[in-house]
């Protein structure tokens, strides 16, 4: 079965349009083609407290993006599918594919890869939060690296670019990356950032504009940003001007 998706940007517009082969997972039966489905994703206040950190004690904020990432995943069960069309193998249409690796569409395709991953960054000194599974860190001789993994985003945080460096290379030789350099821009979320003052805010105009219009009762309103202004000052006054919340608020 295939697939058609796209992916948008920080202005909310698509960037790129994406189609692959994905596997009939509404087919497969519990207990005989998969066990356990269950994955964990970083939670948004996590994030937004290692942001925090980052802006108060001015670490780098890098962002990185796996490319297919579930068909990293090693299967433990045996999975069979009919031959994708337009490669069915000539005098062999009788005969199916077994699966070496996952693939998108199963039901364990993300858990596959999520434990894929968590060996991966061990095997590399990385050390799991005991409260938070998809947040790591590592720290030696006062070089210090946070990695956030939600399903393919990546967030590196640390204060030594050196090591920032190393880390990203080493995830560049076990998947297929794609460097994003530093964050601006993830989970619909963009990133505003003054490493001057030591200030960080976080919009969410492009996901407001989107509600707004599928609602026709909000259709004739102006439509605004969520904002989380992450810093350890009084004053709100930075992020309220970055982002344009007064103007909509003495406007509406």
């Amino acid at each position: 079965m295939k697939d058609v998706d796209s992916k948008r940007g920080a202005d909310g517009k698509v960037e790129t349009y994406k189609a692959r082969l994905v596997a009939k997972g509404y087919t497969q039966k519990e207990g005989i083609d998969y066990e356990e489905t269950f994955s964990p994703v970083a939670m948004l206040k996590s994030i937004r407290i290692l942001l925090s950190i980052a802006a108060h004690l001015d670490y780098e904020i890098w962002q990185m993006d796996v490319k297919t990432a579930f068909l990293n995943g090693r299967l433990e069960e045996s999975i069979y599918m009919i031959q994708p069309e337009g490669f069915i193998a000539k005098g062999q249409e009788h005969r199916v594919c077994k699966l070496q690796r996952s693939i998108y569409g199963l039901k364990q395709a993300s858990r596959s890869w999520n434990i894929r991953f968590d060996q991966a960054v061990k095997s590399f000194g990385f050390e799991q939060s005991i409260d938070e599974p998809c947040v790591y860190s590592k720290i030696k001789d006062g070089k210090v690296v946070f990695l956030i993994l939600y399903v393919d985003d990546i967030l590196i945080i640390g204060n030594d670019v050196g090591s920032l460096t190393s880390v990203k290379m080493w995830l560049t030789k076990q998947f297929q990356m794609k460097d994003l350099g530093e964050a601006s821009y993830v989970l619909g979320i963009r990133i505003f950032r003054d490493r001057k003052n030591k200030m960080l805010a976080l919009s969410q105009a492009s996901y407001i504009d989107k509600i707004l219009e599928n609602r026709s009762n909000f259709l004739t309103a102006s439509a605004t940003v969520i904002l989380s202004c992450l810093k350890f000052r009084n004053s709100v006054c930075w992020a309220l001007k970055v982002v344009g919340l007064k103007n909509f608020l003495l406007n509406s």
